[in-house]
């Protein structure tokens, strides 16, 4: 009989749920990269701001420093999403390593008891085989003691002529 694992449903649901968390481990870094990617694009944009500004009109100059706060303001919530979505990351993270240990745990358990069950089926099988010695040794044992009985009768016929 093959082996069998009782738990393992158990095991399958937890590697689901373990690729699951993947899943969204791949989704929170992607938003950190996009999130990052804003970031730097704004941080261009300030920088290519800030030239154009050293070229400009001087009446223009009023219109340069409002768009520049602008930006420097956007530049502060960009970089606090970008921290909100690396501390997400950070979670999602943990949560995954919670869910391989997890599977690890019950595939070590699995491992385990498969070779209990090896353990066990050796025994059974050398159980067999010790019975079936012990079987062989009695039949030898007794045609032994037949053909001993039979070369004795012999004997003891030849000895009585």
């Amino acid at each position: 009989m093959p082996f069998r694992y009782k738990l393992q449903k158990m095991l399958d649901f937890r590697n689901r749920e373990k690729e699951q968390q993947e899943a969204v481990v791949t989704k929170a870094k992607h938003k950190l990269a996009m999130a990052e990617q804003k970031v730097e694009q704004n941080k261009q944009e300030i920088t290519q701001v800030s030239i154009a500004q050293r070229h400009a009109d001087y009446t223009m100059m009023e219109y340069y420093d409002r768009y520049l706060h602008h930006l420097w303001e956007k530049a502060e919530i960009l970089e606090q999403d970008r921290k909100e979505a690396e501390q997400e990351v950070q979670t999602e993270v943990q949560k995954l390593v919670v869910c391989e240990q997890k599977v690890k745990v019950l595939e070590k358990h699995k491992e385990k008891q498969k070779e209990l069950y090896i353990e066990e089926e050796k025994k059974a099988e050398l159980k067999t085989f010790s019975e079936l010695g012990v079987q062989r040794h009695f039949i030898r044992h007794r045609e032994q003691m037949e053909e001993e009985e039979m070369l004795r009768q012999l004997n003891g016929d030849d000895d009585e002529e």
